[in-house]
């Protein structure tokens, strides 16, 4: 019963740092949003966690036949994740530009964050997805406003 609520707690962690990543793509109108971003963190939590049921269940326990590799969950879910975020990258033919990188890489950090949770690095997780959303939000911001052309009044000289 310990076992279950702490598999509960993780994943409740893991839905609201990821959700936290998620909301901000979505207030940017990014393609994905909050759900999106939830569901990967979760699911990164969750199949680090079976890998740590898999070794509980079968490490030692006569399956001599039977090897269970942890890192191979990893390497799956950063495959499957990155699958994924490529479903998010646009490329636009007529002024070769591409879009949709960003809320990859946001797909994949939030899959990186949801596996620290699966492996109940709650503070460090915390810290990432804050330093995540600094990426995000207030560089996005500022990349904006760096962007931004000067309006010069009229008739002023430029």
């Amino acid at each position: 019963m310990d076992f279950e609520l702490n598999v509960l707690t993780r994943a409740s962690l893991a839905i609201c740092l990821s959700g936290i990543l998620g909301w901000e793509r979505e207030a940017a109108g990014k393609s994905a949003g909050i759900r999106t971003h939830m569901l990967v963190g979760l699911g990164a939590a969750l199949f680090v966690i079976l890998g740590e049921l898999f070794v509980m269940r079968f490490d030692g326990g006569g399956h001599e036949q039977m090897r269970f590799d942890p890192i191979r969950v990893i390497e799956a879910v950063v495959t499957g994740v990155s699958f994924l975020g490529a479903g998010t990258i646009f490329v636009s033919r007529g002024k070769e530009r591409v879009k949709g990188l960003t809320t990859a890489a946001s797909i994949l950090v939030t899959a990186a964050v949801g596996m620290m949770v699966g492996l109940q690095y709650y503070l460090v997780a915390c810290g990432i997805t804050v330093l995540i959303f600094v990426v995000l939000h207030v560089l996005g911001w500022l990349k904006e406003k760096l962007e931004k052309p000067v309006d010069h009044p009229p008739g002023g000289h430029a």
